[in-house]
């Protein structure tokens, strides 16, 4: 944990620091928010704990400006909630009260450690992965990760870390598709002042802040072809060049990557280079959907259903039996991802001493879980195709009308909008449902915003009004 302070606080700020070191964070100080984001640029961090004074809604356009996704603890003397409240509107994710608590400062730590990603399974399946993750974890080989969308791929990379001879090292995660083409070249291998329009000062890169550690390439599928040959130089020779330098810079890091899509195939498409593939191949961890992990979808509803009645601050339920027959029969689409959000709505719509079905809600809203047994006989499969089919020509009687006199164009702008909306502006989960790759759905994107239409953003709501 790399733990940046910038404050000075009469010294109390010192004490949270000293804390923090006992409970083995990595602390840099920095007096003011200039020399905060200089040791950012060079340096980098997991964590900010923040002078309250120091104006927090004023640091975080700072930070975006330059793509730092540093989470931010405000820090001030007293607990007036005015104040607690002011911080996290403007953007800190909690409000730590000084002089500090031993104890909530380890809390505040282990909670940005973990990021929010707890390691549950139960599974013979998860537990085969498991023993091959521990097995190969010690070793400086390469990783990659493969699995469907919201498996728990990141999870896993953090485990096999911390099962690493790296682990008191950095665990730096960078999202291959999260960023935009143009700036992650910049991301991975750092840039010089001017070597672009906007680059104001150096800046170290991913590389450069998991020198010891551990890189993960999130999403690794969707980096640019171009791109992919500047980062198997990197990992052939152990050393990179930032961009507007001529210098290389040597780094010692272990390589994880993980991948939705079947990589095999994007080599053949020519989507994907070869060489990077065998190199980032080396050992294939394949984390299983949640479908094919019943005791899994038990263990993991009571986790979450724990976990959010304590952060919602309501009564901790358990499941009724009726209620695990309908999640282990559920298909999880979305796989623990989906399954996390279906709990969480779970445990805000609860009545009596039990979660029972009616709770638990698809994502759409549209209704319960199904209690029936899922269709495994031919027989039965082609009883739910017929029903299927019967259901959908219902549907087309009442949808159809709504679809008259639009263009292709216009339903399918439609359908991605909705999406979007669906996934609060998440752009991987959305292009997963639809069906396209991240780069086809950014290009549709920047078309309807040049077209004026209104596109959720990440982290959007579904209050945006419709197009």
């Amino acid at each position: 944990m790399r733990l940046l302070i910038v404050g000075t606080l009469d010294g109390q700020l010192g004490a949270a620091s000293q804390i923090a070191m006992d409970r083995g964070a990595k602390v840099i100080h920095a007096q003011d928010v200039d020399t905060a984001l200089a040791l950012l640029r060079t340096r980098g961090a997991d964590l900010m704990m923040v002078d309250i004074s120091l104006n927090i809604p004023a640091i975080i356009p700072r930070l975006r400006a330059e793509h730092f996704s540093v989470p931010i603890i405000a820090c001030g003397i007293g607990t007036d909630p005015k104040t607690a409240a002011e911080a996290i509107r403007g953007g800190a994710k909690e409000y730590v009260p000084l002089p500090p608590d031993a104890e909530l400062i380890a809390a505040v730590l282990e909670a940005v450690a973990e990021d929010d990603q707890s390691f549950v399974y139960s599974d013979e399946i998860m537990k085969n992965v498991i023993a091959l993750a521990e097995q190969v974890a010690p070793s400086e080989a390469s990783i990659l990760i493969t699995g469907e969308s919201g498996t728990g791929k990141e999870v896993m990379a953090r485990f096999v870390h911390q099962k690493s001879r790296r682990a008191n090292k950095a665990f730096v995660a960078v999202n291959c598709a999260a960023i935009p083409e143009n700036l992650l070249e910049s991301e991975l291998f750092g840039h010089e002042k001017g070597a672009f329009t906007g680059a104001i000062a150096r800046r170290i890169g991913k590389f450069e802040e998991a020198d010891g550690g551990t890189l993960l390439l999130d999403e690794i599928s969707e980096m640019d072809v171009r791109l992919q040959a500047k980062l198997l130089r990197a990992i052939q020779e152990r050393e990179i060049d930032r961009v507007g330098s001529s210098k290389p810079i040597k780094v010692n890091i272990r390589i994880i990557a993980t991948s939705n899509r079947n990589l095999q195939e994007a080599v053949k498409e020519g989507q994907f280079r070869d060489d990077l593939f065998f190199r980032l191949n080396v050992v294939n961890l394949c984390v299983p959907p949640l479908r094919d992990r019943p005791s899994d979808i038990k263990v993991l509803a009571a986790h979450f259903a724990k976990k959010y009645a304590e952060v919602n601050h309501v009564q901790n339920r358990e499941l009724s039996e009726e209620s695990m027959v309908a999640l282990t029969n559920h298909s999880w689409p979305g796989n623990v991802r989906e399954l996390e959000n279906a709990m969480h709505r779970s445990v805000l719509l609860a009545t009596g001493d039990t979660i029972s079905p009616a709770a638990i809600l698809l994502p759409d809203a549209s209704g319960n879980l199904s209690m029936s047994t899922p269709a495994t006989s031919t027989e039965n499969a082609g009883s739910t195709r017929s029903n299927t089919a019967s259901l959908a020509s219902a549907n087309e009687e009442i949808t159809v009308p709504g679809l008259v006199g639009k263009t292709v164009a216009e339903v399918e702008r439609d359908l991605i909008i909705d999406t979007l909306k669906h996934c609060l502006g998440n752009r991987t989960h959305a292009a997963n449902i639809l069906g396209i790759s991240i780069r086809t759905l950014r290009n549709k994107l920047n078309q309807y915003n040049s077209d004026g239409v209104p596109v959720p953003q990440p982290g959007d709501s579904v209050r945006r009004a419709p197009v």
